[in-house]
């Protein structure tokens, strides 16, 4: 099995995470890490065993020994840092969002074309035990005509910094673009539309707010100026619709998941309350004129798919199949596009809330710009 040889930039909470997978992946190798602080550098590199340490982004990328770089930044320095390294002849895995805005994530998928580059965005939720028992009764027909689709996540007092977890980075426009729909809708979304076979939306409604109440000290701290509930509707060109609710901070008890109506079935996902929830999927159909509410053993089902199907480990998460799509066992998920559409979706929510009004993709692709961090 041929070894992968890799290269990490940015070694915060996310890049150690990224790291600690890593280890546990047969075929990944990462020879060096990179970070403007030196010292947090070298005590990861030490504890991952990894013997090449780097400050400058562009000296790791001058080795001709890796062959996949993994940005691990904040979102407004992922399409800069993305595009040299696709430049420089290494393939790219990127966290999500793909970048701060929808033009600078089709920079990056451009320039990953014109490189003949594998572009991959961290999408965690395709992965998912309930996504792949999704995708198998879809692609069976059992839903028949799909027409639409809901997107939610809920955190009842989640709000990065302001209470208690994450930094003030996720806070701010200036480095995040966006808050509870950037931070976590990206998941949602990418996962209904991966479902629906990534259908091209035309039209998009949004509002997003910033109501609760926040330690005053925090809030000034943290620049606080991004939105903690994200709601949304999209058009899509053949009929289909989608509706969205992503809440970093909301006073309910819960929220139901995510769900697709077909006109012989529908789904209902997890309703992802801080992660997946045990036997929350379930199918809905009827037969025989009784309306049938159905449970799945997932755990029993993926034990199946894992052990007879071929390369299924390829799917376990995002960066097994990362690895095996450049070791060439499996053809790359289109994550990319998926990513890149999820922010255009995105972008069109900002945009209509500012607007008060319905606005067009057309319109959205002119109106985008970049907010790439200069490096």
């Amino acid at each position: 099995m041929r070894k992968i040889r890799i290269g990490v930039i940015g070694v915060g909470l996310i890049g150690k995470t990224h790291l600690n997978n890593y280890s546990n992946i047969e075929g990944a190798d990462v020879v060096a890490v990179c970070d403007i602080n030196e010292q947090e550098a070298r005590n990861v590199a030490e504890h991952f065993n990894v013997p090449n340490v780097y400050t400058d982004f562009r000296e790791l990328l001058k080795r001709d020994d890796i062959d996949a770089v993994d940005v691990c930044l904040h979102n407004n320095f992922h399409a800069p840092i993305t595009i040299a390294a696709l430049e420089a002849g290494k393939h790219v895995y990127c966290e999500k969002p793909i970048a701060g805005t929808y033009y600078d994530g089709k920079k990056m998928l451009d320039v990953a074309k014109e490189c003949g580059k594998l572009l991959h965005i961290q999408l965690a939720t395709l992965y998912l035990k309930e996504t792949k028992a999704a995708k198998i009764l879809i692609d069976g027909g059992k839903l028949g005509k799909i027409y639409h689709a809901r997107s939610t996540g809920f955190r009842r007092r989640g709000r990065p910094f302001v209470d208690g977890y994450g930094t003030k980075a996720f806070t701010r426009k200036e480095t995040a673009t966006g808050g509870a729909l950037i931070d976590m809708g990206v998941y949602h979304i990418a996962q209904m539309l991966y479902l629906l076979d990534t259908p091209i939306p035309k039209r998009i409604s949004g509002k997003v707010y910033q109501e609760m109440e926040m330690d005053p000290a925090r809030r000034d701290e943290s620049g606080f100026n991004v939105e903690e509930l994200a709601l949304g509707f999209v058009k899509f060109e053949n009929g289909l619709t989608l509706d969205i609710m992503e809440a970093w901070s909301v006073h309910l008890g819960g929220m139901e998941g995510s769900s697709i109506m077909g006109s012989t079935g529908g789904i209902r996902l997890s309703p992802f309350q801080g992660g997946p929830q045990p036997n929350a999927f379930s199918f809905h159909s009827t037969v025989c004129d009784m309306d049938f509410d159905s449970t799945v053993d997932l755990d029993a089902a993926n034990y199946r798919w894992s052990t007879l199907g071929k390369n299924a480990d390829a799917y376990d998460s995002s960066q097994h199949h990362w690895i095996a799509a450049l070791q060439e066992k499996v053809e790359l998920l289109p994550t990319a596009e998926i990513a890149l559409q999820t922010m255009l979706i995105s972008e069109g929510i900002y945009l209509s809330d500012q607007r008060g009004e319905e606005v067009s993709v057309e319109e959205l692709e002119v109106q985008s710009q970049s907010t790439s961090v200069t490096v």
